[in-house]
């Protein structure tokens, strides 16, 4: 870490069992079972986990790009996260599919929100690169 690094927070868990097993937060606040796509045990798994997380980010990277172009965030805003668990002759891969929702604000205005977010955004970051990944204003 550089001297002009703050590190905001830090999210701890202790997982067990992989994809069938169970993850547990630090401060007990996130206690889930786990569960591979598809099956039907009780249980998330960690795709859902991932487009959770992104969703909700990828939101607040919109609204601090709103408040630099001086645009109200409608209180329906939304995004529908898909992140599919795929498999080729390489093995496992990710990719994923952003369909952001903007009621209210004119399509040219809400893309550009959905294209900065993407760009500042930590999750579009550490996934820049590496995983496939289409951003859609709905």
């Amino acid at each position: 870490m550089n001297l002009s690094e703050k590190v905001l927070y830090t999210g701890k868990t202790h997982t067990t069992g992989g994809r069938d097993g169970a993850s547990r937060s630090s401060d007990g606040r996130l206690d889930i079972k786990l569960g591979s796509p598809g099956a039907s045990m009780a249980g998330t798994n960690p795709e859902q986990m991932l487009a959770a997380g992104w969703s909700a980010c990828f939101i607040g990277a919109m609204g601090l790009a709103a408040k630099k172009l001086q645009v109200a965030l409608p209180a329906q805003t939304a995004v529908d996260a898909e992140i599919e668990l795929a498999m080729n002759d390489s093995g496992y891969f990710l990719r994923a599919r952003l369909n952001v929702s903007l009621p209210g604000i004119e399509r040219e205005t809400a893309q550009t929100l959905a294209d900065i977010a993407h760009q500042t955004c930590p999750y579009s970051k550490a996934t820049r690169g590496n995983i496939d990944v289409v951003i859609t204003v709905v």
